[in-house]
């Protein structure tokens, strides 16, 4: 395809099936060129990688919203992710970052092994021979894990599962006014969950991570507003499940195509974490994501942009670059220093990537051990997508 059928077939249906033949025209064509008024398409792994760490860079935060869009808070949906520390520039991303990070330890994630361990178990018992495995398993796993963390009873997590997969589309460029109706009713669903919630442990405190974020919000130096205290429960709610989901349902997808990368997981689970980097090389959960210049700023080669263009930075284009990763198209866990952008970086690399790493090393060994037979039983079914990339359904049989 020439390279405007490849711009233009990232908004299409079909192209974002698999942008991936898109990705590599548009690299060939070049590492940054312009896109729409005062924006920027970034596709090389050393610009992205790079320009993910300038401190100079920031996100669209609320001031850009007011302008663009002055009644953005009456969609709730919308405002639990603008409020969040997503969304959020220094200073206040510092503040908030800080204080949520001081509750989501590496310490607190570690301590989660044996809680995955028994959610994953539990899961690989109660599958049907024949079943699909997005709705069986890739979405209940980081629900169950994510709820775990911030105390949410068992009884109460299958409540989540819709509205954190209708708030996602607020992520999305592209979406509809019907998902967006839907996102705003999950959005408000979910704050009125969390007002009770932050409420019950203002009362009586637990070892979990919403009383730790409770207590930040209480202490003298008011380190969380509610607002924000509430917008940043939401995002680790929909944060925490949705890209996992993606990844487990991808992974999965890509060794049942590579049985002899399987058989080496089901051999060596401590191959584990080297597959799982590879698969979000491969096949990224988030495909793109996007910052704006605060000065002016030298890409090289002469490209010299002015302060407040938009850099829209395309993951899955950088994890296949061939000039960082030699034949970017075949799936090779043994290859040297695989460090996908799939999480971001800099200030806002994604704070829950160790849970979902972890998550998927313990959930790919024990999957492929127990169910020695499991494969494919249907066509799997992509989500429609630009960001946020996975499969809606992924039927499979145990062999049972």
């Amino acid at each position: 395809m020439d390279f405007e059928t490849a711009v233009g077939s990232l908004f299409l249906p079909e192209g974002r099936l698999d942008p991936y033949p898109a990705y590599d025209v548009l690299r060939a064509h070049a590492a940054a060129f312009p896109g729409m008024e005062n924006q920027w398409w970034i596709t090389s792994h050393a610009l992205v990688s790079r320009l993910l760490r300038d401190p100079g860079l920031r996100v669209a935060d609320r001031s850009d919203y007011d302008q663009s869009w002055p009644d953005w808070r009456d969609n709730r949906g919308v405002a639990s992710v603008v409020l969040s520390m997503l969304q959020t520039n220094p200073p206040d991303h510092s503040r908030v970052r800080r204080a949520a990070a001081a509750t989501f330890t590496a310490r607190r994630v570690a301590a989660m092994r044996d809680v995955i361990t028994a959610q994953v178990d539990e899961l690989i018992d109660e599958l049907e021979p024949e079943s699909d495995f997005v709705s069986s398993f890739a979405y209940p796993l980081p629900i169950a894990v994510i709820c775990a963390l911030l105390g949410i009873p068992e009884s109460e997590r299958h409540w989540f599962r819709q509205r954190a997969a209708d708030l996602t589309v607020v992520l999305e460029p592209i979406s509809s006014e019907e998902e967006m109706g839907r996102a705003d009713k999950a959005g408000r669903d979910l704050e009125d969950y969390f007002v009770g919630l932050v409420a019950d442990r203002q009362k009586t405190p637990r070892e979990d991570l919403t009383s730790a974020l409770v207590q930040a919000a209480n202490a003298e130096d008011g380190v969380l507003t509610g607002e924000e205290l509430l917008a940043n429960l939401v995002l680790l709610l929909v944060a925490g499940f949705e890209t996992t989901t993606n990844l487990l349902g991808t992974g999965l997808k890509i060794l049942l195509d590579h049985p002899e990368v399987a058989d080496r997981l089901r051999s060596d689970a401590d191959v584990a974490p080297a597959v799982v980097e590879e698969i979000l090389r491969y096949d990224s959960p988030v495909q793109l994501t996007s910052r704006f210049t605060t000065a002016p700023i030298d890409l090289g080669n002469g490209r010299h942009l002015a302060s407040g263009t938009m850099l829209t930075m395309l993951l899955g284009s950088a994890n296949r670059d061939p000039e960082r990763y030699p034949d970017p198209h075949r799936f090779d866990p043994d290859r040297p220093n695989i460090q996908p952008v799939s999480f971001g970086g800099g200030a806002h690399y994604c704070l829950g990537a160790p849970l979902a790493r972890l998550e998927a090393q313990i959930a790919f060994p024990r999957l492929l051990t127990r169910l020695p037979r499991l494969a494919l039983s249907g066509e799997p079914v992509r989500r429609d997508r630009l960001v946020l990339r996975g499969y809606a359904s992924l039927p499979i049989t145990t062999g049972a």
